[in-house]
């Protein structure tokens, strides 16, 4: 068989994985969206028309498959995220990266429980979830330094805010889709400088939370 021949029966495999790699992309992110990071593989597998070997053979690790599934809307976020660290004022920055973050929730089960766990064991979620973490110190520490929101706010009020919402999201979704607006501004007054009064518990540490992501992580 000639080189040319050779590339000729080459091309069609390649065209046909890019086709299946695309559909299982597609899938996932429909049924990631819907169930969450735990949404069965073989359903997902079975949408894209493919065999649930050739689903491992693209992806080897679910992870692997949420990340391609999600890595659009992360990069929304993250382009929202530098946009709010950009704005002028500290408490409309503050607010501006708490809508991006929470807004991206609605409608995406599978983002939001990114969101709301830590993946040990993948360099690459633990790498964007420490991006985040860092978005989330840097924007609360300039709205308090600013003398905008309480000093007494931590990360994990933040990051207990994204569970509660995402709960709210799905309690409300089919009946009041924006009904979780209405937390994120009554927290916000919360979080205002002159509402502060004293809190009997502290916020949870940064090691705290951190296990507490883990933990959500691996319950069933």
């Amino acid at each position: 068989m000639s080189q040319s021949d050779a590339e000729r029966t080459r091309r069609p495999r390649r065209r046909d994985a890019q086709e299946s790699h695309d559909k299982l992309v597609a899938a996932a992110q429909r049924d990631f969206a819907a169930h969450g990071v735990d949404a069965s593989l073989e359903k997902i597998a079975r949408e894209a028309g493919v065999s649930i070997g050739t689903l491992y053979r693209h992806f080897p690790k679910r992870l692997d498959l949420l990340m391609a599934a999600l890595t659009p809307r992360l990069q929304e976020f993250l382009d929202g995220a530098e946009k709010a660290l950009q704005m002028d004022d500290p408490w409309d920055a503050f607010v501006y990266y708490l809508e991006n973050l929470l807004g991206r929730q609605v409608g995406d089960r599978g983002f939001s429980d990114f969101l709301s766990r830590r993946f040990t064991h993948s360099a690459e979620t633990e790498r964007i979830h420490d991006q985040m973490s860092q978005q989330i110190v840097d924007v609360l520490s300039r709205a308090q330094e600013a003398g905008r929101v309480r000093p007494d706010i931590a990360q994990a009020d933040i990051i207990n805010l994204i569970w509660s919402i995402g709960r709210i999201i799905d309690a409300t979704s089919a009946t009041a889709p924006t009904a979780w607006r209405r937390n994120l501004y009554l927290m916000l007054d919360a979080y205002r400088t002159e509402r502060a009064h004293p809190i009997p518990e502290p916020p949870m540490t940064d090691q705290q939370l951190y296990d507490a992501m883990v933990h959500l992580s691996q319950a069933r």
